[in-house]
């Protein structure tokens, strides 16, 4: 499918292919510790992949609730909400398993992930700086250095089922800016968050997970500068 007719960039097209295409089902991804899965997209004559994460195939967590494609959605939202583009377009429909999470498949360089992409790539650190800011708001436990993506000049951030918690559990191998101070324009983008949170977010978390994404939100404001791990205990396992 040509981009200038379907891009990630542009939500409108993108969403609306995501939810009305017939999903065929192309195969597990493997490394999940969810059942995941690459479908084929077709809708009037247009074709794409995406990912798919039913309700059906999470395996039982005890600090997340049942329904970790919700937050997935919320991430993809509050990428938005943000300006930043971090999170592939994604909706919440029925497939092949039930309900579940359908995201946008990116293209990517797959021998890149974050560690490459900061070591070679620093015309590309602005990217992960609004990366890292995401990740704090969105109280992310796990971005593993795998969960960055790389295309073209694009970094892009999947695996958000593990965010929103209302208690603070942020885990992430993105550390080396903390200290720096936050960019205005995302500051601003954080200010105007915490003064009117989308209805897209507020509709997919608790009240006490809204609550708490607001008192992070502030604290970067607050702050202005990106935050550190003194404890050096707030890791994901695995790194990539």
């Amino acid at each position: 499918m040509p981009t200038d007719e379907l891009s990630p960039h542009i939500d409108g097209p993108a969403l609306d292919f995501l939810a009305a295409a017939e999903i065929e089902i192309e195969g597990r991804m493997p490394w999940s510790s969810n059942a995941t899965f690459l479908v084929n997209l077709a809708h009037e004559g247009r074709t794409h992949q995406a990912i798919y994460k039913p309700v059906r195939g999470e395996r039982p967590l005890w600090d997340f609730e049942p329904g970790l494609h919700r937050r997935e959605c919320a991430a993809y939202h509050l990428s938005n909400a943000l300006g930043i583009q971090v999170v592939p377009p994604t909706v919440i429909r029925e497939g092949p398993f039930g309900e579940g999470s359908v995201q946008w498949f990116v293209e990517a360089d797959h021998s890149q992930h974050y560690f490459t992409i900061f070591e070679n790539r620093e015309d590309l650190h602005q990217q992960l700086r609004r990366i890292a800011a995401f990740d704090f708001v969105a109280n992310n436990t796990d971005r593993k250095s795998g969960h960055c993506l790389i295309a073209g000049d694009h970094v892009w951030g999947i695996d958000h089922g593990l965010c929103f918690a209302a208690d603070f559990k942020l885990r992430t191998v993105i550390w080396e800016f903390s200290g720096e101070p936050i960019d205005p324009n995302l500051i601003a983008a954080l200010e105007a968050l915490r003064s009117d949170p989308p209805a897209s977010v507020k509709d997919l978390l608790s009240t006490a997970e809204v609550e708490a994404l607001l008192v992070r939100t502030d604290h970067l404001i607050t702050t202005g500068e990106f935050p550190g791990d003194e404890t050096g205990q707030r890791y994901p396992w695995p790194l990539v």
